[in-house]
């Protein structure tokens, strides 16, 4: 089985909308050594999202050798079906797939195969019957994340005396590869630390609902002191809902909010300090992609899944480094100078 970073989005419209260097596209024979990929993209939900995007737009470009069609799903699975259907049709050379959801992709999985054409999962993963349905899978390892920072949170609690912690968690899209490492994670450290976990509750990855639901959350418990967000955008709307509710968020305050994507906006306000902890989830996969379809084009064959390099940044010293299995993380202290080093 495979694993996501934050996303959902409000669609519009059931139809997927289609996008390339030259859209609609020829097929592969359309250039002579140009090689098309079509890309099947979940939406366009979060600022991850969007730089995830980019990451691949940025890659497979025309300057580099590529085509590119790109489809955007708007959160329906079975927009993305047609779109991978669409991809055979156009006999594209690869499938990038960055599923909505880990089930329900065997049939046409089994399609691609059939026509020949390598399938490389992005982010979320997918649960299929035979893992040879896909070729190779990158992304995050969600449970990591979660753990990397429940870990912060153990430590930086000793460090600052703090004797009870009363958590929330606004969970990610229910079903996606991120939400379930990462709320297992906390699980497992809610168990483990004799926390106590107030609420769990879906934000769905976007700012408006993290919204809603923190401001229900404060409604039922008075008591909160930790919210733990699955994504940025949630933590935005939580602080928002937070600071409506005239409370103040940050190490002097009254709620501590973590979040994951580390995001440009995520990581600015860790600055801040309005986000204490902020794991990140990469989203440029673009670079990790090619090299799989270029050890593709060499006749080599890839690993089945690859992780991209992931950090930990949090507001202040407090704590140096986390220790998860045996293997230590370091944290980063953020700074301005780190926030303009970052790609996104």
């Amino acid at each position: 089985m495979l694993t996501g970073c934050g996303s959902d989005d409000s669609s519009t419209d059931d139809k997927s909308n289609v996008s390339s260097e030259d859209n609609k596209g020829d097929d592969k024979d359309s250039g002579d050594d140009v090689i098309t990929v079509g890309f099947s993209q979940v939406g366009a939900e979060s600022d991850w999202r969007t730089a995830n995007s980019q990451s691949m737009k940025d890659t497979f470009s025309e300057a580099n050798g590529y085509k590119l069609i790109f489809d955007d799903a708007q959160q329906k699975q079975e927009n993305q079906i047609t779109a991978i259907r669409n991809f055979i049709n156009q006999e594209v050379d690869y499938i990038v797939l960055a599923p909505v959801t880990e089930t329900g992709w065997d049939t046409v999985l089994q399609e691609a195969k059939d026509a020949d054409i390598p399938v490389i999962i992005v982010d979320r993963m997918v649960d299929v019957s035979d893992d040879e349905l896909y070729t190779a899978w990158v992304g995050s390892n969600f449970k990591l994340e979660g753990q990397k920072a429940c870990e912060w949170l153990k430590a930086y609690a000793e460090a600052k005396k703090i004797d009870k912690i009363n958590i929330v968690d606004i969970q990610g899209t229910i079903g996606a590869s991120a939400q379930i490492g990462r709320t297992e994670a906390l699980n497992d450290a809610v168990k483990a630390n004799g926390w106590n976990l107030l609420a769990q509750q879906t934000g769905e990855f976007t700012q408006a609902k993290g919204q809603e639901v923190m401001e229900s959350m404060l409604k039922q418990h008075d008591d909160i002191n930790v919210v733990y967000c699955e994504n940025d955008n949630e933590a935005f709307g939580a602080i928002d809902a937070i600071e409506a509710a005239g409370k103040k968020v940050g190490p002097d305050g009254d709620i501590l909010v973590m979040s994951f994507d580390t995001t440009k906006a995520g990581i600015t306000d860790t600055l801040s300090g309005k986000i204490i902890l902020n794991t990140e989830c990469n989203p440029l996969h673009g670079p990790r992609v090619e090299e799989i379809i270029k050890k593709l084009e060499a006749g080599e064959t890839p690993d089945k899944q690859a992780y991209v390099d992931e950090g930990i940044y949090a507001h202040g010293a407090d704590v140096a480094k986390v220790t998860v299995d045996g293997t230590d993380y370091e944290v980063t202290e953020v700074t301005q100078e780190v926030i303009d080093g970052r790609a996104y």
